[in-house]
This record gives C-alpha cells, structure tokens and sequence, in this order.
C-alpha cells in the first residue's frame, strides 16, 4: 500500500475531507498537530488508533501536487 492509499475522502466520512482510512482522524488534525510542535511520538501515544505510517501519509498527502490526488 503506498502512503497516499491510506488517506480517505468519503462524503460519509467528517463530510468529505481527507481522513485516515478507517478512521474519522482529518489530514487536517494531523497537520495542524505536528504545526503546533508535536512530534509523532505524541500524536501516537494521544490518538492510538493511528500509526506512524499513517502520519507520513498525512504529510505526504498534504505535499502532494493537486493532480496526484484526482
């Protein structure tokens, strides 16, 4: 699975916007968590449901130019 497959836009899911797969966790939230200074380790330990290859995906889908992600 490359990163990008874990990453989710379901209109059933938080209203469409990219999430982790198989879980309501926003791109979005992960973003904002590590621009606030957390580090992996403690988005881990506080949201447990998700791994570190599911931040990776976070990061690199929010790298990825606009056309990948069509």
């Amino acid at each position: 699975m490359s990163l990008l497959d874990r990453i989710l836009t379901d209109p059933e899911v938080v209203h469409g916007r990219p999430a982790v797969r198989g879980t309501r966790m926003r791109v979005s939230d992960v973003l904002s968590l590590l621009a606030s200074g957390a580090d992996e380790a403690e988005i881990l330990a506080d949201y447990p449901y998700i791994t570190a290859e599911d931040i990776k995906a976070c990061v690199a889908y929010a790298a990825a130019p606009p056309t990948t992600l069509l």
